[in-house]
């Protein structure tokens, strides 16, 4: 390792924040914060101020918009959330940073997955260890770093803790875009790949609901009065699913179809969820002609009415100038500290898509290092605390010293 001396005392003290950056993961990953659980994502959130005083930046709480998602019979029902906690410092600096990380996990608060145990002396399994609560460490340590060194001057910044991440930021987008007029630069904790690199280009994503209303009718007596709504969401999902294939890089994914009911009667509503990853930008509305198309020939059957609701939440992350020169940056950082560092392409997204969207060049994968996110074998590499909080706080030194726009 050759780091450049002038930040090395600064990287030295990060060594020995190793003990506390465990034990508050370990910590916020024992608080239930399943996304839709706004007691215990706001609990997170209260830690998250704690941890975050050692920082002397402005702290705010922001209330989202409740979640609002189709149910079974049809209907958009609302949901809390948590609070959104956003804090700054330095507005005027030259150089703006936004730094960003989520609260919420995808483990119901009635999920069996709820507390933290060790798998052998290198890795600890729990509840959002990686995916984001040990990222959440690695960012305010990070800062810390900064602030604690005399480069901290050259540089403002902006973290925003969101609620809601894991079912696409419906209620904290607009946060996200208001930070981007503010920010020359963006740094998003989700976990790195398990091998330790970056994710690079992202595809876009929509969600999407569609609900078939027909007419009930007895399947006996009178089956040629009823109107299936189940046969009109099925040529629906058959029709979505055949767009496969018809667009590089565009793939539908029908997910969940419900239609309840006794069997004696011809269905009037049933309804589905499907999932949409692209591209590229353009792609977009390519989906959304095929889908209207789609829609408007099964509306012409009578008595069948079919309504398509969501839309594309996640932008493509696409690979500019700018966000290359940051990855480059990351790259030689990395190398200074003996990890040898790349990034790729992955259809997967996060709220770094909305950001690069919104003209901001970053990097969403600078957090822990681990694996097997969104399940029950979700485990977190402890050493990977220090390794990227040591990565982040000097790519921040060195764009104090000589910024990279």
């Amino acid at each position: 390792m050759t780091t450049d001396n002038r930040f090395a005392p600064w990287l030295s003290w990060i060594d020995s924040q190793h003990e506390q950056m465990l034990a508050r993961t370990i910590e916020l990953s024992e608080v239930n914060s399943g996304t839709l659980n706004a007691e215990g994502v706001n609990r997170v959130r209260k830690l998250l101020q704690t941890y975050s005083e050692a920082l002397g930046g402005t702290m705010e709480v922001v209330p989202v918009e409740p979640f609002r998602k189709m149910n079974e019979q049809g209907e958009l029902i609302s949901y809390p959330l948590g609070d959104a906690l956003r804090i700054s410092k330095r507005p005027e600096a030259p150089l703006q940073v936004f730094f960003c990380g989520h609260m919420d996990t995808v483990f119901a608060i009635d999920h069996s997955f709820q507390s933290v145990r060790w798998l052998d002396e290198e890795t600890i399994n729990g509840p959002g260890v990686a995916d984001l609560k040990g990222g959440l460490l690695v960012m305010l340590k990070a800062i810390e770093c900064l602030e604690r060194s005399p480069y901290a001057e050259s540089i403002g910044w902006e973290i925003l803790f969101n609620p809601d991440e894991e079912i696409g930021s419906p209620s904290s987008a607009a946060l996200i875009d208001e930070a981007a007029k503010r920010a020359d630069i963006g740094m998003i904790y989700e976990p790195c790949m398990p091998d330790g690199n970056f994710a690079g280009e992202r595809k876009g994503s929509g969600n999407f609901s569609v609900v078939a209303r027909g007419v009930a009718a007895h399947a006996g007596r009178e089956h040629h009065l009823g109107r299936n709504a189940l046969r009109a969401l099925s040529e629906f999902i058959v029709a979505v699913d055949d767009l496969n294939g018809q667009r590089e890089g565009v793939t539908f994914n029908p997910g969940v179809s419900l239609c309840q009911g006794a069997v004696n009667v011809v269905p009037d509503l049933a309804t589905a969820h499907f999932n949409i990853r692209i591209q590229s930008p353009d792609d977009q509305g390519w989906c959304l002609e095929k889908l209207d198309n789609i829609v408007a020939g099964i509306n012409q059957k009578d008595g069948i009415s079919l309504a398509l609701h969501g839309g594309f939440t996640r932008p493509p992350k696409v690979m500019t100038e700018s966000n290359r020169a940051l990855y480059e940056l990351a790259r030689e950082c990395g190398h200074e500290l003996g990890m040898e560092l790349t990034w790729q392409a992955t259809g997967g997204c996060c709220d770094g898509n909305n950001l690069a969207a919104a003209g901001v060049p970053n990097i969403d994968t600078l957090g822990v290092q681990g694996g097997a996110i969104h399940s029950s074998d979700e485990y977190m590499k402890v050493a990977s605390l220090v390794e990227r909080a040591r990565l982040s706080a000097l790519m921040l030194m060195k764009m104090a010293v000589n910024p990279p726009v």
